[in-house]
């Protein structure tokens, strides 16, 4: 590794982790993966050695499809594991019952919202709440720069209709 690698990827750590991390904690809803991820996608551009043309963007790709990769081996595993089995691997025990009571409602209202978005909605969504460019969405997504502002405008569409209806209803 070059010092001057090193130099600019210290540079980038500082200037985007947190921001990684929020998209990722947003995306995820769960904050200590949403850790792991960003940790994970800066370990990786250290491997890479370089720094890549547009390195937000390759850092929003890598840590969106590691977001996928937890997402498929978490659901792998709850198919195959029986509750009394995935706790006892698990190991920690479940919550109070009471404690989601204790969220603000208006947070679990957003959270189910965003939940029934499809995926490039919300990715849309939350990347652009982050502050990242139409240009860094455009790449990291794999869509035209042009499209993203129409994009988005139908994504906040969506999000508020969602929004409106409230939690899907249990049959």
């Amino acid at each position: 590794m070059t010092s001057s690698f090193h130099d600019g990827f210290v540079e980038l750590f500082n200037a985007e982790f947190h921001r990684l991390y929020r998209y990722l904690d947003r995306l995820s809803g769960d904050a200590d993966l949403a850790a792991d991820l960003a940790q994970d996608a800066f370990v990786r551009l250290y491997r890479r050695g370089t720094l890549p043309d547009v390195p937000e963007a390759w850092l929003i790709t890598v840590a969106t499809n590691l977001f996928r990769n937890a997402r498929a081996t978490q659901s792998r595993r709850a198919r195959l594991l029986t509750a009394a089995r995935a706790s006892d691997v698990a190991g920690d025990p479940p919550g109070e019952p009471g404690a989601a009571l204790e969220q603000p409602e208006s947070r679990g209202r957003v959270r189910a919202a965003i939940d029934r978005l499809s995926d490039r909605e919300r990715q849309l969504l939350l990347l652009r709440a982050d502050g990242y460019s139409y240009r860094d969405i455009a790449v990291a997504l794999n869509l035209n720069e042009r499209s993203v502002g129409t994009l988005l405008a139908r994504a906040k569409r969506a999000f508020l209709a969602a929004f409106r209806d409230g939690p899907p209803h249990a049959p």
